[in-house]
């Protein structure tokens, strides 16, 4: 899957995402339960803001030094015994992997969840080189299985309803038993625990890199991080090269903010470091640990209007709050990058005219940034996209421009004002029904059935609120008298 898995028309996949009642329903369910979860943990911590300050500033740091922390975190993974390598795009980072497995003859491989490589399609890239790749985190196992995209960064699975799950099994693996979760997550740890243990490689993303010691951490709530980064005996892992943090003071920061932020928790159920291979007299461990460091894009970003963007810790916090994603989900954004925080990011790594539709899916209320736990200003940056679009790079259609153009010089003028608002009010009011609202057949007029289409449009009044509120003054001081 890359970064861009659904090039459809924006408003066809939105269309089709409102159309999905299960689908709507789950994701505000899902919203409030995070949302609410969230402001329990985030309650027990008194100096949260202060928490959230210092873990901008940490992300800050890093970014403004990140050719020192790049260096020094390969210098100290290599001291380790790690081999690090470095890729400029996508198909770098997949061709060093291929490579790689090649070089072990490896033919099958199992991946923990790891956001990265579906940005950079890795598995497209090795199942048609021959390779099998196993998904062995719950959600993207179902989401595997089913050929689906994910719906949310960190509950990729969410859409999907526990009878389909049970159809999807039952077709795609043979399972022959009930549309309970139990029995469906026994049925699954049976099944991935037999390719955890017949696995040549194992493939591992990267929450956080240490650059003091060369230690890259995963946090996980399944195990299956830890089983694949210590079962087989090379392991694999994606870092993206603004994932680094100075030292285990600053990890220790962002991991306070990384668990409560995403599901609500104060702790996760797995958090696991890894320094190099497996070492003499260890139980267990790889025998050799690659360490592919990403760029893809992320250097054209740095330095420049959008470096905040690359605070984020893909922590979803955003998403769950965000009144656009609770009706159109994630697959209404066609990225991998899904909420705010891919309405911001995906345009920067594939363009405007791949992606100009995204930075338009915002309300610009402001939620977003104001539940970030690294305190990116998202809707800021939404907004910074938009002035992009219109005033440098001219996407708007010229119809639009005109049309905005004209309405900028009749609102900028009172007597262009007053004669369009009247002129307005007497055109509306003789189509409007008995209502006062417009007819139904304006559901059809281009434009206006932007609104017509799902709501009551009112019409324009005769009476403005200056004229009402100049008449109220008027009466007020003949009271006086």
């Amino acid at each position: 899957m890359a970064l861009i898995y659904d090039n459809r028309p924006y408003k066809t996949r939105i269309q089709e995402c409102l159309a999905d009642d299960f689908k709507v329903a789950a994701i505000k369910k899902a919203q409030d339960v995070f949302y609410d979860k969230r402001n329990t943990v985030v309650a027990d911590v008194p100096e949260w803001l202060d928490f959230r300050a210092e873990a901008a500033e940490i992300r800050d740091h890093v970014l403004n030094h990140l050719d020192y922390y790049v260096n020094q975190f390969a210098e100290n993974a290599e001291k380790a015994g790690s081999k690090v390598h470095f890729a400029f795009d996508d198909k770098e980072a997949t061709q060093i992997a291929l490579d790689i497995l090649r070089e072990r003859e490896a033919k099958m491989i199992v991946k923990s969840k790891t956001i990265l490589t579906e940005e950079i399609g890795l598995n497209e890239v090795l199942e048609e080189a021959g390779i099998e790749v196993n998904e062995t985190d719950l959600a993207e196992f179902i989401l595997q299985t089913a050929v689906s995209p994910p719906s949310h960064i960190v509950v990729p699975g969410l859409h999907f309803e526990r009878n389909k799950i049970r159809e999807i099994f039952a077709e795609k693996l043979g399972y022959t038993g009930t549309e309970n979760p139990t029995e469906m997550t026994h049925f699954v740890r049976g099944y991935v625990r037999e390719r955890f243990l017949k696995a040549d490689v194992g493939v591992n993303g990267c929450n956080f890199a240490v650059a003091e010691s060369g230690t890259c951490t995963i946090v996980s709530n399944e195990g299956n991080g830890r089983m694949a980064s210590s079962i087989p005996k090379t392991q694999l892992i994606f870092l993206g090269t603004e994932r680094i943090v100075p030292n285990f003071k600053a990890l220790d920061v962002m991991m306070e903010m990384l668990n409560r932020s995403a599901v609500g928790a104060k702790i996760s159920n797995y958090f696991s470091m890894m320094t190099g291979p497996g070492r003499a007299g260890e139980a267990d461990g790889p025998e050799e640990t690659h360490i592919i460091i990403i760029d893809n894009g992320r250097s054209g970003i740095l330095g420049g209007t959008f470096q905040e963007m690359l605070r984020c810790i893909r922590c979803g916090a955003c998403m769950n709050i965000c009144p656009v994603y609770r009706h159109i989900s994630g697959h209404g954004y066609g990225s991998v990058y899904p909420g705010p925080m891919g309405a911001v990011l995906t345009p920067l790594f594939k363009g405007y005219d791949v992606a100009g539709d995204l930075p338009y899916a915002s309300t610009l209320c402001g939620a977003c940034t104001e539940n970030c736990p690294v305190a990116i200003p998202l809707h800021e940056l939404l907004m910074e996209h938009r002035h992009i679009m219109a005033d440098i790079e001219k996407t708007r259609p010229k119809a639009e421009e005109a049309i905005f153009t004209a309405a900028a010089k009749m609102f900028g003028n009172s007597t262009l004002f007053d004669l369009g608002t009247k002129a307005g009010a007497i055109g509306m009011n003789l189509i409007s029904n008995k209502e006062g609202n417009m007819p139904a057949w304006t559901q059809a007029v281009p434009v206006m059935n932007g609104w017509t289409k799902s709501k009551e449009m009112g019409t324009l009044k005769f009476k403005k609120f200056r004229d009402l509120y100049a008449e109220h003054e008027k009466n007020k001081k003949k009271e006086k008298k």
